[in-house]
């Protein structure tokens, strides 16, 4: 869910991509149609495993296992809390569709101002 909204909304700043610690053989069909209700099509999406001899390779990591990350970790992680929706109900999908989706964007909207630098000093009249 991670990688299809960031990589709808945040093209401009980032390039994601996903893996995990325990992957399935298969996007839940529950996952592509709860995403699809919010115009992300991950119906080409496939589950990859995390491997943590690539992670020099990357600027960020977002954990969202509730699990440590196996070791080397060589990149700065970032946890976020998520409830995994496989076997619940629509309603939880949605959920933490929508969690991730919040969590994504903030992360999306702090990449571009870190991206455009210190806002300029309003100038001040003397008069």
């Amino acid at each position: 869910m991670a990688e299809g909204f960031a990589n709808l909304y945040g093209k401009d700043v980032l390039i994601a991509s996903s893996s995990g610690l325990a992957p399935t053989e298969m996007v839940a069909r529950e996952t592509i149609e709860c995403m699809r209700e919010n115009g992300v099509d991950l119906s080409n999406h496939f589950p990859k495993p995390y491997d943590p001899f690539l992670s020099a390779t990357y600027d960020l990591i977002v954990n969202m296992s509730g699990y440590d990350l196996p070791e080397p970790v060589d990149a700065p992680v970032r946890n976020w809390l998520v409830r995994d929706p496989i076997s619940q109900s629509p309603t939880v999908y949605r959920g933490s569709r929508d969690n991730i989706e919040r969590q994504v964007m903030q992360l999306i909207l702090q990449l571009r101002r870190e991206l455009r630098g210190p806002a300029p000093k309003a100038a001040s009249k003397n008069r």
